[in-house]
């Protein structure tokens, strides 16, 4: 029975409530203040109503019903204009780390808005639930209240996907009939289009369903234009995710605004006669920070980390920093870059550009020979920076000895740095990071794997320096951290991969402390590159995933005890917050430039109090910007390949699965399923503790890191999926095994892969 509240929130016993027929407006103070749903039901038992009087209670709520009172049916009513006890919401926003929804059917009149609903996903104190945090346009049945400051809700489940909008190419049949092929390599059926809305065959479209039932089909709602078309990639994955990719008018005001803030020296050290420098990828569209350093005279160096001061120009609460929360970091894609800020903040006035003032957080380091960080200081600074130097350049001046003296300097300064870093032995993990080379017109001319350069370690080693003293110094203040959280692999990680190297006949012992150095000796007594691929691909599927929170976990990879991000605010928001944090604890605050600003570029009361709930969503936000990145990569090297179909390549295999392998062209990258079918008539069964396929007449093998001559049979560019099967030769094999007959036979549909996710290590995200 549903159960009567009072004004103060107790139930209020059934003795309570007046028996008999009840008045219009006890009914809607019950149906309010009910803690289930009310419907007809409940309502006659709660004021004893009995024979007509039951007949005369159906009457009158079709009454209230007619007059616009009351909504919903005889098993759950609720007011008019207002929301069912238990209904389902289709999240439309995430604000400031919390999701916004409104009732998935709301028809009440055209006049009225739907209400906006706060989804509660978790309780103060409490862990966060066990599923993941909804994203926009997620459907979920929920629990609704209605409070003194609005609308809440507290999810039961997150529904089946009913998308408003879903992305595909339009295909016509032989008989006129529109279908939606999908642009999601995990969507294996095309959708019937039962409006094609102007769309003809070939353009890629966003389509919505056309009727609550699948065989309704779709209707078109955009026509996107040719899936094949520059900048296309990457706008599939940003329709996909959901990435806010527009900023709206009141937030470029604001940007425009924040821009034109002046740069006083006033509470500034002055740094603009340290000859500074920026070292980025060739076609950065940003640059954050900037790096200096030279001897102190006794053995070590004196250095200075200059990092944009983005809190300076965004504070908490306003409509810029509620979009860059939202955003919670940049997206980077060959093609164009999501910025987490509008453009004449993230590429003009935050971007430390060569011979310009610019305001910046400044990290001091001192540290000795060995690398031993001895002090820190952090200030807010004005600095001009002297150049802006690719890696490729500047690592060809240090090798053909044409450095200037602070280059020169900044080497000399991480080879220290370099000492402390092998001496703490963190995860070592060379692998290789595909890239993707675009001409003006967006075309593709080239994709390689990335060349790893000691001026890319260079930066890297000074950032992780500046991200330990920011961590380091908020803790000595006691006060809040987002830290930056690589935890310990779990004991059920660490058993698999205990099985899987046994299977090479090397031991991992679990009775032992897992550090970092017990993987790098794995690695580094491999001789065979194609067996040290296979173990350090397996030692990063142990690997867990890397997030954002207040409470220290410590970062396994680089087997550091305290870790925040400091160093890219102009791109993430994690590194935004420790801004304001170090402007809390270390009395970096200065005046406002102007009264229509909010006062303090310090955390915010609400976030002070709270850090776990924007970590969780940040947290949310990199995992979905990472997922559409590879994507995005995977459609290009599609499209690179798509006009290689037929030839021969060499790969390696990356993954065993019961229906197959999974392969990857060695030097490029692009990977793909090889059908188990595809591999001969007999039968293969599947060692899934050793990971290989192994037939069951002849006794062949198949494991992950083999080397086997493939034939690339499809190349789909709208999904990124790629399809082998064997040449007719026989397959190359490592480690001394005897070549296996290979024999291509039959067609089959890509499947879905399960990939980990990557450390990457050039400084951009750890």
């Amino acid at each position: 029975m549903a159960s009567f509240k009072s004004s103060k929130g107790a139930n209020t016993p059934k003795g309570k409530l007046p028996q008999g027929l009840p008045s219009r407006q006890q009914v809607l103070d019950f149906i309010s203040n009910s803690a289930e749903p009310a419907g007809k039901r409940e309502i006659a038992k709660a004021f004893g109503l009995k024979g007509q009087e039951k007949i005369q209670l159906k009457a009158l709520l079709r009454d209230m019903a007619d007059e616009g009172l009351i909504d919903g049916n005889r098993t759950a009513f609720h007011r008019m204009g207002g929301v069912p006890k238990v209904t389902v919401l289709r999240v439309v926003d995430i604000d400031e780390g919390e999701a916004v929804a409104v009732p998935d059917n709301w028809q009440p009149d055209d006049a009225t808005p739907p209400p906006r609903v706060r989804l509660i996903e978790r309780v103060r104190g409490q862990k966060p639930r066990g599923s993941a945090a909804v994203k926009k346009g997620d459907r979920v049945l929920a629990r609704t209240e209605e409070t003194a400051t609005g609308w809440i809700a507290f999810p039961i489940k997150v529904l089946p996907a009913m998308a408003d909008q879903v992305m595909g190419v339009v295909e016509i049949d032989g008989t006129g009939k529109g279908w939606l092929a999908p642009v999601d390599k995990r969507e294996r059926h095309a959708a019937p289009i039962a409006d094609l809305g102007g769309a003809e065959a070939g353009q890629l479209v966003l389509a919505e369903p056309a009727g609550r039932s699948p065989r309704a089909g779709v209707k078109v709602t955009a026509i996107l234009g040719d899936p094949l078309a520059p900048k296309a990639f990457s706008l599939i994955a940003i329709h996909k995710h959901g990435i806010p990719n527009v900023f709206s008018g009141e937030v470029l005001e604001e940007a425009q605004l924040s821009a034109k803030l002046p740069l006083s020296e006033e509470r500034r050290e002055d740094l603009r006669h340290l000859p500074i420098v920026a070292i980025d990828p060739s076609d950065a569209r940003d640059h954050d920070d900037a790096i200096w350093a030279e001897p102190d005279g006794a053995g070590g160096f004196r250095a200075l980390i200059a990092i944009a001061d983005v809190s300076f120009y965004v504070r908490p609460g306003s409509a810029l920093d509620r979009e860059a929360r939202k955003r919670g970091n940049s997206v980077y894609f060959p093609d164009r870059v999501v910025p987490m800020l509008p453009e004449v903040l993230s590429a003009d006035v935050c971007s430390l550009r060569a011979g310009e003032d610019r305001a910046a957080m400044a990290c001091h380091l001192a540290f000795d020979a060995t690398g031993k960080v001895t002090s820190w200081r952090f200030t807010r600074a004005i600095v001009r920076i002297s150049e802006v130097i690719a890696y490729e350049e500047a690592q060809r001046r240090i090798d053909e000895g044409e450095a200037a003296d602070n280059l020169t300097h900044l080497w000399a300064a991480w080879r220290a740095l370099e000492e402390a870093r092998k001496a703490r032995e963190p995860l070592d993990l060379d692998l290789p990071e595909r890239r993707v080379v675009l001409d003006e017109q967006g075309k593709i001319t080239q994709i390689a794997l990335r060349e790893r350069l000691d001026a890319h370690r260079v930066v890297e080693d000074f950032m992780i320096a500046a991200n330990v003293a920011a961590a380091k110094a908020l803790e000595s203040k006691v006060a809040p951290v987002v830290y930056r959280i690589h935890e310990t692999p779990n004991r059920e990680k660490l058993v698999a991969l205990k099985d899987y190297l046994a299977t090479f006949d090397r031991k991992l012992a679990l009775g032992q402390v897992i550090t970092p150095s017990i993987f790098n000796r794995f690695i580094k007594d491999i001789a065979d590159e194609s067996e040290k691929a296979l173990i350090m691909e397996a030692v990063l599927r142990s690997q867990t995933q890397a997030y954002y929170g207040p409470r220290n976990a410590g970062h396994f990879g680089l087997a550091l005890g305290s870790y925040a991000h400091f160093t890219s605010p102009i791109r993430r928001y994690a590194d935004l917050l420790v801004h304001r944090a170090l402007v809390d604890a270390l009395h970096l605050e200065q005046p406002a430039p102007r009264d229509d600003l909010p006062p303090s570029s310090g955390l915010s009361d609400r976030d002070r109090a709270d850090l776990g709930r924007v970590s969780e969503a940040i947290s949310a936000a990199e995992r979905r910007a990472m997922e559409a990145e590879r994507e995005t990569i995977d459609r290009y090297v599609a499209a690179w390949l798509a006009s290689r179909v037929g030839e021969v390549f060499d790969t390696r295999v990356s993954g065993v699965q019961k229906f197959g392998l999974f392969a990857t062209i060695i030097g490029l990258g692009g990977d793909g399923l090889v059908p188990i079918s595809t591999l001969g008539d007999e039968r293969f069964s599947y060692d899934e503790k050793a990971q290989v396929l192994v037939g069951d007449s002849s006794g062949t093998r198949y494991a992950m890191g083999d080397i086997l001559r493939l034939r690339l049979a499809e190349a789909n560019p709208l999904t990124g999926a790629l399809k082998f099967e064997p040449e007719d030769s026989h397959a190359i094999e490592p480690r001394g095994r005897s070549p296996l007959p290979l024999k291509p036979r039959g067609k089959h549909l890509v499947g879905k892969r399960g990939r980990p996710g990557n450390i990457r290590h050039q400084g951009k995200r750890r």
